[in-house]
């Protein structure tokens, strides 16, 4: 099930239990739906929007179906609705390019501002929205340290403890039966977790590739895939090469 339609059809993995991880021994839940929970800090964290991505394209003259924004945030409003933050963060590229947020449509600007109501909201800069947004909720910065994490757009390069990051879009290929399956993933070694993009119609990125080199302890590195009916955690060895 691609993102897209999980936007149409939300309603089994919104009851499906994440996955318990840890994040330099901070408590962590990987939700099916994309998004990361820390219980002990009330702290949702997402990554990756691209919200008007369709609308970014069109303004380049290449039409893309323009359902993009609302599927996101409905994926983002039942993620929400699930956990009631304290605190979300987005963690960069919220907007698929800078201008994004500036004309967002009414509509969705008061859906965000529903979601932000009763809780704070910080939006991480990304480099396709390095100036922040316009007139939405919340607070813009380029990182944040919090609980004893730092939440950054962009993994430094090398090993890093306690860092909460996206950019990347990491995926992973499992083999089942007699095909191989990709599926976006949460990427941990139990030190860092790069997220998977949370935004419909954003693409992945395989752990193997050379982008990700030198960003992990493979021996200790796993990969919580989204599946389609719950999340699945396979170690670096045992995914597809």
């Amino acid at each position: 099930m691609n993102r897209l339609a999980l936007a149409r059809d939300i309603s089994g993995l919104a009851a499906v239990p994440g996955i318990e991880t840890s994040i330099h021994g901070i408590a962590a839940v990987c939700d099916p739906l994309g998004a990361l929970y820390l219980p002990d800090a009330g702290l949702l964290v997402v990554s990756d929007l691209h919200l008007e991505k369709g609308a970014a394209f069109a303004r380049r003259g290449m039409m893309l179906p323009p359902y993009d924004t609302l599927a996101t945030l409905t994926v983002l409003a039942a993620v929400i609705s699930r956990y009631d933050p304290k605190l979300v963060v987005s963690l960069g590229d919220n907007f698929h390019d800078r201008v994004g947020s500036a004309h967002l449509p009414e509509n969705f600007r008061a859906l965000i501002v529903g979601m932000a109501r009763g809780r704070e909201w910080i939006w991480i800069n990304g480099n396709h929205d390095p100036d922040g947004v316009v007139d939405l909720p919340g607070a813009c910065t380029d990182e944040m340290h919090y609980a004893g994490l730092t939440f950054r757009h962009e993994p430094k390069g090398g090993l890093q403890s306690g860092e909460i990051a996206g950019h990347l879009h990491p995926s992973a290929t499992v083999r089942r039966r007699d095909r191989s399956v990709r599926r976006p993933c949460f990427a941990t070694d139990g030190a860092r977790l790069l997220m998977p993009a949370f935004g419909v119609m954003s693409g992945g990125l395989d752990l193997g590739h050379q982008a990700m080199k030198g960003l992990f302890d493979r021996a200790a590195l796993v990969a919580h895939l989204l599946g389609r009916d719950r999340i699945y955690s396979v170690r670096y060895g045992n995914l597809r090469g």
